[in-house]
């Protein structure tokens, strides 16, 4: 093996602490520090070896980082660091609102190509290994049609945007799959599902004092993107209540491909996650994909990517000769 490949991580949440923990699963890589807008002495990482510096040093390490994982939220983080950190580093983020993400490349696309630099976008779960499955289910099975279903599980992504809402102390939202959709679907009959038909969304808030709980509720289930298209509850609890109740972090889901490929031949391609940690799956997802950014740095591809950009064997470990032998 050769050098390792040095690892930065900007912004230390639950997906920051994910990729911490998934670096020390890869003996190709190494933790070069984490970067926080918080106080430095602030903030305590789970490896006691981990050094923390202030967000304000991160041009100084342009040298001594080989890619930086951006590990901030999609909804006000990432459009600004997204840009800014691949003008300087060959990084890779999670941007999830799957709306924004033409404009999000674009806006990665330019700066990282002026710099000469491989920003990968859009790397996780869903969007990920789901964005991979649907693609693969549609090229192989061309006359069908394709569902995703999300959950049960906590979302981080839509938790980080019930948390932005005016009045809203804390919170977290869970993503619950229609099992009667889900079997039919399994079926082969290719029903017409609308996106209330696949989920509900369900939201636990903890109100600041003198919140109005009215405009919060309001101002959450008319989120476009987010929650404007779902059939959404939100429950007002206690802190005390979202700390006994609501700390873990399962998500998981489905992409199922239903088709046919003759008239009287159904055939049914059905990919499934069931995580006991979603910022840790994800952060490994990206983990991974970093290995992969930085073989394309070195070849000299650059601009920015997504996982379909990607060829699986860049994301492995193991050298060709040897996935041809032990994985084909």
């Amino acid at each position: 093996m050769g050098a390792q490949i040095r690892i930065g991580i900007a912004g230390y949440g639950n997906l920051g602490r994910g990729v911490e923990a998934a670096i020390q699963k890869n003996p190709d890589m190494e933790l070069v520090g984490v970067f926080s807008r918080r106080n430095p002495e602030d903030v305590h990482t789970a490896q006691p070896a981990t050094t923390v510096y202030a967000w304000n040093e991160l041009p100084e390490f342009q040298d001594k980082i080989d890619v930086l994982i951006l590990c901030g939220g999609s909804k006000s983080d990432l459009p600004e660091q997204g840009p800014e950190l691949a003008a300087l580093f060959n990084t890779v983020d999670s941007f999830d609102t799957h709306a924004r993400i033409p404009e999000y490349y674009a806006a990665v696309d330019a700066p990282a190509r002026a710099a000469n630099k491989t920003a990968l976008i859009s790397c996780g779960w869903d969007p990920g290994m789901f964005s991979i499955n649907r693609i693969i289910g549609e090229a192989i099975v061309p006359d069908g049609d394709t569902y995703t279903f999300w959950g049960r599980g906590l979302s981080q992504g839509h938790s980080d945007a019930v948390r932005r809402v005016d009045g809203v102390a804390a919170g977290v939202q869970y993503t619950l799959p229609s099992e009667k959709a889900i079997e039919e679907v399994r079926s082969g009959t290719r029903p017409e599902l609308a996106t209330r038909d696949k989920h509900v969304r369900e939201c636990f808030v903890v109100l600041e004092e003198g919140a109005d709980q009215a405009a919060v509720e309001e101002a959450i289930v008319t989120m476009p993107d987010y929650f404007a298209d779902y059939d959404t509850t939100v429950n007002f609890i206690t802190q005390e209540e979202l700390e006994r109740d609501h700390q873990a972090m399962p998500h998981g889901g489905f992409v199922i491909r239903s088709g046919q490929t003759s008239p009287d031949t159904n055939q049914v391609v059905e990919y499934r996650l069931a995580l006991e940690s979603n910022p840790e799956f994800t952060a490994s997802v990206l983990t991974t994909y970093a290995r992969a950014v930085h073989r394309l740095a070195q070849a000299g591809d650059h601009g920015a990517k997504t996982v379909f950009d990607i060829a699986p064997g860049l994301l492995s470990i193991k050298t060709p000769e040897q996935l041809r032998a032990e994985d084909l």
